[in-house]
């Protein structure tokens, strides 16, 4: 195959073009030649993974990608979700080298030594079908190279069913205007195999070939959250800029959105699926990438009901129309048909929002008869039965999206009258699982809404419940202690005030409660550990391929034993050239090498083992309290290893800082009498700055107690306004004892894994966790704006949950042809 030329700068100017092209449309196929590009706007949605920043442009392998189907046929098994295609991303046949590959090339039989057969067969076992990333050309400059080609793709189709190619300009360039009919001939003779062949189109000016090809890429725009999906204004979580995506012209649903990415910032991404796949509901929805088994175990449920729902109703989500802002708020859209319709509605702002929901034709409801309305996004509940032209009043809260069903119809959907509720599970031969929700020490009466199921047996919480299958109301209690006050609400605005004397304290807290991880690390932290075998599996072929552990972005390394790991400050894109961006530095003023032991200890030297040969720190420091800061000597011992020692002999410690940070670090280690420490509890960060080189020059701060904590409870300060790129920190002081805040949005700098992080000069929010040892103190809120940053900002402080602050039951009811 031939090297196709390649460069930024072409492609986003054939991207113009091509948006040109639509916009005028040019549809130059051949005279008399009718093309069905593999859907229209009426074909149903195909729910679709990509496999994009699972891997990046290295692509994947056959033992991976089989490990990843494990997932989505445990997904499949355990809760019906259908995963109509699995797309692989760059990397497996074109984009590595920025050349165009083949199934016959070393390369490719290296990753797939079996080809796609295994992979193929085992995605049919849960009607799964195969898609690929492929650069548009390749096709030579000969004859036999340009049959080579067409052949090959061919062959995908015809011996393995793929139903999507993704054509992109990322790496590989454009179509060469003399190839576009050699293009057009290998999509018909792919079609002949896969007539519904779905043809994505990222950034390409394909010319006469157009009509051919099912989508463009809608706004040019990736979804990976904080790296090229960030917030524009502070939030409750880092999705609402991804919430704030409006709609494409017309409710086209021939383009496509790049799905919901569940890789990073994981909080909310239910809101954002939902909008994907009921709001734009477009020809693949709903559509993921990524790393999904970052999710917690209790999460893979909704993840599943959101797929399964979606797939009920497909048929009529087709069709839609854009409801009146003035009414429903930004982009609220209503589909389906005449008897049924579902409505998506999102709120922006801080406050709950409600809206007014009119149950007749305005929004495509002109079936007779009572409607039945329900909600089935944040949580579900069967709101009521209404006659036609009612108006019923819906709550959307603040920053999430809301998914009704307005229906004349029967209903199939199981549900329960009387309480919020979660369907964890509604599959033939097992039984279903319903979790009933209800905030502490409320009481509700309930009554099963069978949905045509005929049950035998009801438990709930492992106690018999016979009268609920009799149609009999049954009162329930939920345990906890009530809430006093509401869950969300706003705390207080931040005054000015002088720079505090622990200024460089409460700097500290935040810096090292924060991390400088990869975004999946710090997703696989907020999740936790998974008991499911095909999670443990998916994520461990993640962490341990071999270009994550190369690339050295967890700190986790420095405390393994190993030195042929290491923990790096990753500069891959400090040269940003190409897409018209200076230079990016991902360290904050140098950075400094922190190591948090965990808890004080008495230690009487440390190795900073195998750092970069460039590292030649001046200062270092320990402290046990973020406040008093002791300095100690430290030393190279030979041309790898920094030493440091004169620790203080009799006061323990726990927070150690360099001033300086190396670009690599293979190990830290502790010793005492010679005998080495547990690091077990041991952290580190290498991008956050030194205090002294941006000192705090203004303040603000809020002072309140709280006397409950709701579950699942933070506390959330924006910094509303200008306040400078890293220049404005937040942080607690509670009883004298400084808490740092370990999440914001924007997300900390990071060591990355795909490419840099976002970066921003307003409007952050920092989050902080509310625990029971906050409550019944004094709990100072300050706002830091450190030198050269600016003080037009309006801080305040709120506090929230995530996920709703429920209590929960689980029902289980088991069917006459249940399998126990």
């Amino acid at each position: 195959m031939t090297e196709i030329r390649d460069t930024t700068t072409v492609v986003i100017q054939a991207s113009v073009v091509f948006s040109v092209l639509i916009l005028f449309g040019v549809s130059s196929c051949r005279v008399g030649e009718k093309v069905f590009p593999g859907a229209d706007e009426n074909t149903p949605s195909r729910a679709q993974y990509m496999t994009w920043i699972n891997n990046t442009a290295e692509g994947s392998t056959e033992p991976q990608t089989l490990t990843n189907l494990d997932f989505f046929k445990w997904l499949h098994d355990e809760y019906g979700m259908v995963l109509d295609i699995y797309s692989f991303d760059t990397g497996n046949i074109d984009g590595v080298g920025y050349t165009y590959g083949s199934t016959d090339s070393e390369r490719f039989k290296g990753q797939y030594p079996n080809g796609f057969e295994p992979i193929y067969e085992k995605a049919k076992t849960f009607g799964c079908r195969l898609g690929i990333w492929l650069s548009p050309d390749g096709f030579g400059d000969t004859a036999e190279q340009e049959q080579a080609r067409t052949d090959m793709l061919v062959r995908l189709c015809r011996d393995y069913n793929f139903i999507l190619f993704k054509f992109d300009g990322y790496a590989g360039g454009w179509l060469r205007p003399e190839k576009q009919d050699a293009f057009i001939e290998m999509l018909k003779e792919c079609r002949k195999y896969s007539p519904d062949l779905i043809v994505l189109n990222h950034r390409l000016e394909l010319g006469k070939a157009l009509p051919y090809v099912t989508t463009e890429l809608w706004e040019g725009a990736e979804t990976y959250i904080d790296v090229w999906m960030p917030n524009k204004q502070a939030a409750t979580h880092h999705r609402a800029g991804a919430l704030s995506r409006a709609l494409p012209a017309g409710l086209t649903r021939l383009t496509e959105d790049c799905g919901v990415c569940i890789s990073s910032c994981l909080n909310f991404w239910e809101d954002d699926l939902i909008l994907q796949a009921f709001n734009r509901s477009l020809i693949l929805a709903p559509e993921i990438y990524g790393n999904p088994w970052f999710l917690r175990d209790d999460e893979f449920p909704k993840l599943a009901r959101i797929c399964n729902l979606h797939r009920r109703y497909r048929d009529i989500l087709v069709s839609g129309i854009v409801l009146p802002e003035e009414d429903y708020g930004p982009f609220a859209v209503s589909r389906g048909d005449k008897k049924t319709r579902f409505i998506t509605l999102r709120n922006l702002t801080w406050n709950p929002v409600k809206y007014n929901v009119k149950l007749d034709a305005s929004i495509g409801l002109t079936d007779v008869g009572n409607i039945e309305l329900r909600r089935f996004h944040p949580s579900e509940r069967i709101l009521g039965q209404y006659q036609r032209g009612a108006e019923v009043e819906v709550e959307v809260l603040p920053f999430r999206s809301c998914l009704l069903m307005a229906t004349t119809k029967p209903t199939s959907e199981i549900g329960v009258f009387g309480c919020d509720y979660e369907l964890v599970r509604d599959i033939p031969a097992k039984p279903v699982i319903i979790k009933l929700l209800g905030l502490p020490g409320s009481r509700k009466t309930i009554k099963l809404s069978a949905g045509g199921w005929k049950f035998t047996k009801a438990m709930l919480d492992g106690q018999k419940l016979p009268d609920i299958l009799n149609g009999k109301w049954v009162p329930i209690e939920f345990s906890g202690t009530p809430l006093k006050r509401a869950w969300h609400r706003k705390l207080g605005e931040l005054k000015q005030c002088d720079v505090p004397v622990d200024a460089e304290a409460l700097y500290e807290a935040t810096c090292f409660a924060a991390n400088n991880n990869a975004l999946e690390v710090r997703s696989l932290l907020r999740s936790g550990p998974s008991n499911i075998s095909e999670v443990q599996k998916a994520r461990k072929a993640f962490f341990k391929q071999k270009v994550f552990v190369e690339l050295g972005v967890w700190d986790k390394n420095l405390f393994d034993g190993k030195m042929d790991t290491s923990f790096n400050i990753c500069r891959r894109w400090t040269d940003r050239a190409w897409a018209d961006l200076g230079p990016w530095d991902p360290t904050i003023n140098g950075g400094s090498l922190r190591v948090d032991f965990g808890e004080a200890i008495t230690i009487d030297k440390l190795v900073v083992g195998k750092t970069s040969e460039d590292f030649k720190p001046q200062k270092a420091e320990v402290s046990a309290d973020l406040e008093k800061w002791i300095p100690i000597s430290l030393s190279r011992e030979n041309q790898n290893d920094v030493i440091v020692k004169n620790f203080p002999a009799d006061e323990p410690v726990r927070y150690l800082r360099i001033d300086d940070s190396p670009d690599r670090v293979a190990e830290v280690e502790g010793y005492r009498g010679g005998v080495k420490l547990d690091r077990s509890k041991w952290r580190a960060s290498n991008l956050f700055g030194p205090y002294t080189k941006a000192p705090a020059v203004t303040a603000w701060s809020l002072s309140f107690v709280l006397d409950e904590a709701p579950a699942g409870g933070y506390l959330a300060i924006p910094v509303i306004g200008q306040h400078g790129k890293e220049r404005a920190y937040a942080a607690l002081r509670i009883d004298g004892e400084f808490v740092g805040a370990p999440d914001r949005s924007l997300s900390y700098p990071s060591n990355v894994w795909e490419y840099c992080n976002a970066e921003s000069d307003s409007d952050y929010t920092y989050y902080v966790p509310v625990t029971q040892k906050m409550l019944n103190k004094k709990i100072d809120v300050v706002v830091l704006i450190l030198k050269g940053g600016s003080n037009n900002v309006k801080p305040e402080v709120w506090i929230t949950a995530y996920p709703i602050p429920f209590q929960r039951k689980e029902l289980i009811l088991t069917a006459t042809d249940t399998v126990q």
